[in-house]
């Protein structure tokens, strides 16, 4: 059954979820699901309200316009979807093959609510892994001169495949500005790391030698400033003096493979809302 999904931050004061609920009763909505957040620090209410569109009296269509009103009197920043709506997915790739995949897989078994549409790399040795899911591979090689250039072209076969999210499963390629801003809140990264500790390169090596007692794997979405984007998903493993680098790495991987496929589910099902470099993941 259809259901629309409206996802909600504004200013905290009283009424807004009476008014919200309203709204949806009245016109005869039945509500499926409901989350709510306040950050009393900034007074900030976020919510996410999902309801039936099966015997609701306002036309798909024209339910933005009629929410408007309330929108308008609350300050809201919002947006409206609808679990029909399938987003377009292009995955971004190297050389490391475990995220790629796991992430096959699970859009392949519908695990992930997504459409597939392509995968990007800047090598070649994972062509035969994309093809043997009878996915488009799409080969663009870079280097410092023709970066930019390349970018460009991407960027053009994306809008024209009107991508919606855009996965980086260990592409190992830093994006320009440009890049970036063309596709705000759109780009998941996953991290080899638990953020902040123990980034840049290597850092499996450099938590061994420090003798951690846990790794772990951060996905966000990608912003100007490299690894410092909104964190949408984390998590860790133990790791003993008897793990070598080989076992932290392996452990490593299980944990990436994890962690973005999370992040990825929930943004494909309109669980995330980004503010102040931060996320609210709903329920």
């Amino acid at each position: 059954m259809e259901t629309a999904i409206l996802l909600i931050s504004c200013p905290d004061r009283k009424g807004i979820l009476s008014e919200i609920t309203r709204f949806i009763a009245e016109n005869n909505g039945n509500i499926v699901n409901a989350d709510q957040h306040i950050d009393f620090q900034k007074s900030i209410f976020f919510m996410r309200i999902e309801w039936e569109l099966e015997g609701f009296k306002i036309p798909k269509l024209e339910i933005e316009s009629a929410f408007r009103p309330i929108a308008e009197k609350f300050q809201m920043d919002y947006q409206l979807h609808f679990s029909s709506e399938v987003k377009n997915v292009a995955i971004f790739v190297s050389k490391y093959d475990h995220c790629l995949y796991d992430l096959l897989y699970r859009f392949k078994s519908g695990e992930l609510k997504g459409n597939l549409k392509l995968v990007v790399s800047n090598h070649e040795d994972l062509k035969h892994v994309v093809e043997m899911f009878q996915i488009p591979f799409y080969y663009f090689p870079k280097n410092r001169e023709n970066k930019l250039e390349v970018e460009e072209r991407e960027i053009e076969l994306l809008k024209k495949e009107k991508i919606d999210l855009i996965v980086l499963a260990r592409y190992m390629q830093i994006l320009s500005n440009r890049f970036v801003n063309e596709f705000r809140n759109r780009i998941i990264n996953i991290h080899h790391s638990f953020l902040p500790a123990f980034v840049g390169a290597k850092p499996y090596h450099r938590a061994y030698e420090r003798g951690v007692k846990i790794i772990g794997a951060t996905s966000h979405y990608v912003t100007e400033e490299l690894d410092q984007g909104p964190i949408i998903e984390q998590d860790v493993v133990r790791v003993s003096h008897r793990d070598t680098v080989s076992d932290m790495i392996r452990k490593g991987r299980d944990l990436e493979k994890i962690v973005l496929s999370r992040a990825v589910r929930w943004h494909l099902e309109d669980k995330i809302l980004v503010y102040d470099n931060k996320t609210v993941i709903f329920e």
